[in-house]
């Protein structure tokens, strides 16, 4: 049985991400609260702002949903949705060699004023860094 520390679940998300060790240490603590000692919670617990981080690491394949069915009394069919937490992607994730970021590293240059705002020329006053997402700091 595996067993995911703050640390792992710190690194996977900063590895996955793309965010500063700081964000993903604020997200793994909330993460870890929610689940406890279970490997599973149902999504009743959380809160429509909450349950984005949970999708975002569902995308990444550090979360997992499930659901169960049931049959009430009456004949109505009951569906209870659950978040599982997949503890081998997250400690995989966790051993990834990328160099850890910190807020020092993440702060971006300022963007240069537009001179020209017609809709032509727009685009091509913006950074070549504007265009990307999820760089790591070189």
């Amino acid at each position: 049985m595996s067993i995911v520390t703050l640390d792992d679940l710190s690194r996977a998300i900063a590895n996955r991400i793309g965010v500063d060790i700081e964000e993903a240490r604020r997200d793994a603590e909330f993460v870890l609260d929610i689940f406890g000692f279970d490997d599973r919670v149902i999504d009743n617990v959380l809160d429509p702002e909450d349950r984005q981080l949970f999708y975002i690491l569902e995308e990444e394949g550090m979360l997992a949903t499930e659901r169960e069915e049931s049959t009430l009394y009456d004949g109505r069919e009951w569906r209870t949705h659950y978040w599982q937490i997949r503890k081998d992607v997250i400690l995989k994730y966790a051993r990834e060699k990328r160099p850890i970021r910190t807020e020092l590293h993440t702060r971006r240059k300022p963007m240069k004023p537009i001179e020209d705002l017609s809709e032509e020329d727009v685009y091509g006053q913006l950074d070549e860094e504007i265009w990307t997402s999820r760089r790591l700091p070189e």
